[in-house]
């Protein structure tokens, strides 16, 4: 995007002693200035490195009423590690221009507290205050930080005036925000914090990037609801995507794993998030150092609806994202469509259309690079077209975190090679 436009725990937690370590590791390698930076890259000899997403969310139109000098602090759960940080921030839905007081990065200690020592000042054009304009976006400038894979990161972002209701962000993050009154960012403490009580959110903050000079790329979770991980549990990263990363790390490869994933989204309308198809090219192909895209779920909600699409037409959409990816270099791994029966709009013949639409994806000649066979991952074997109990979260369409962790574990990794 351009400018203004050790080992974690069974949770994907990392102990407290080993951030402040690796924190410390960091400032004695990082020196105390911005040395080896230019143009946004850091550099390995003559070798820049560029950036590669460690965590992402897909931006709408939030039901927050807005802020007023008040202090936001969002927890990021990282992918892969680096060695120096940037966030990018937008606007993109604003009515009006949103200016941003200041923004601070610290490695996270536990709720909204963070390692002492740990926080680092963010600027935007070495300032530390920036004013969106409404639909703009931004880079901040690079940061030297040792960003710890698999772990938690705090980004605090103070809003100086007022901001208008529903600002841009990602609604259901299944993380908790906190919020603090007046210009606090840099306090480890937070003092005066509350949880967010409109729900768990992200407001402005849509990416985390890293300089890492081992990354091979990112990976995109591009879909709805079972992308974003609607249905696991809370503040617990168990989203397909957060155990997709847990593998490669554990597989000893350094690909950033991105969640672009809507509640609720379709490849055809807008609703919920832009229609799929119309924010595929900024929310998959414009992320930094995007390799492959994972076409995901998007396609169950165009079916389990009251005027469900055809297999031509879900197909037809398949190769359109297929062909756009390609055209920039980037591969696809389609995935198989999850089974949903026992929702209120599943019929023999909505049925029908998903094998349907789940053999074109199967097929040698899709034209897909790699296929995400999630459908056979949760499915019950005695009865395809339902969810096996023990994946199943309840309401017959979504994954519990056994089923998340049954379609992460189904990944090829070699598709990402």
């Amino acid at each position: 995007m351009d400018r203004l436009q050790g080992r974690a725990d069974s949770t994907g937690a990392w102990p407290r002693r080993v951030l402040i370590a690796l924190f410390a590791a960091a400032c004695l390698s990082c020196g105390g200035g911005g040395g080896g930076m230019s143009d946004g890259k850091a550099s390995v000899g003559a070798s820049p490195i560029p950036w590669t997403g460690t965590w992402a969310v897909a931006p709408w139109a939030t039901d927050a009423p807005g802020f007023n000098n008040q202090t936001v602090r969002q927890i990021v759960h990282t992918s892969i590690g680096g060695s120096a940080v940037r966030v990018q921030l937008s606007n993109l839905y604003g009515s009006k221009a949103v200016v941003i007081g200041n923004v601070y990065v610290a490695l996270r200690d536990r709720g909204p507290t963070t390692v002492a020592g740990s926080t680092r000042t963010i600027t935007f054009g070495g300032q530390q205050s920036v004013t969106l304009p409404a639909g703009a976006s931004i880079a901040s400038d690079p940061v030297p930080f040792d960003v710890p894979p698999l772990a938690d990161i705090a980004v605090s972002v103070y809003l100086p005036s007022e901001t208008p209701p529903r600002p841009t962000g990602h609604d259901d993050s299944l993380q908790d925000v906190y919020v603090a009154p007046g210009n606090v960012g840099a306090d480890p403490g937070f003092t005066g914090s509350t949880t967010n009580p409109a729900g768990q959110a992200y407001y402005f903050l849509t990416n985390v990037d890293v300089q890492n000079a081992h990354a091979t790329g990112a990976v995109v979770a591009f879909g709805a609801s079972i992308t974003q991980g609607l249905r696991s549990s809370s503040n617990a990263n168990r989203r397909w995507a957060n155990d997709l990363a847990v593998r490669l790390f554990n597989a000893g490869m350094a690909v950033g794993v991105l969640n672009e994933g809507i509640s609720g989204n379709t490849f055809f309308a807008d609703g919920e998030g832009e229609a799929g198809l119309n924010r595929f090219d900024r929310d998959a192909l414009a992320q930094p150092g995007v390799k492959w895209v994972i076409v995901s779920d998007d396609a169950v909600n165009n079916l389990n609806t009251a005027s469900p699409s055809s297999a031509q037409d879900l197909i037809g959409a398949f190769q359109q994202l297929i062909a756009r990816a390609h055209r920039v270099n980037v591969k696809v791994i389609c995935s198989t469509l999850t089974p949903f029966r026992g929702t209120q709009f599943w019929t023999s013949a909505v049925e029908a259309t998903r094998e349907e639409v789940n053999a074109f994806v199967l097929s040698p000649t899709s034209g897909c690079d790699a296929v995400l066979d999630q459908a056979r991952a949760v499915s019950d074997p005695a009865d395809p077209a339902s969810f096996l109990p023990a994946f199943n979260s309840g309401d017959n369409l979504h994954p519990n975190d056994a089923g998340m962790q049954a379609i992460a574990d189904a990944l090829d990794l070699t598709s990402l090679k």
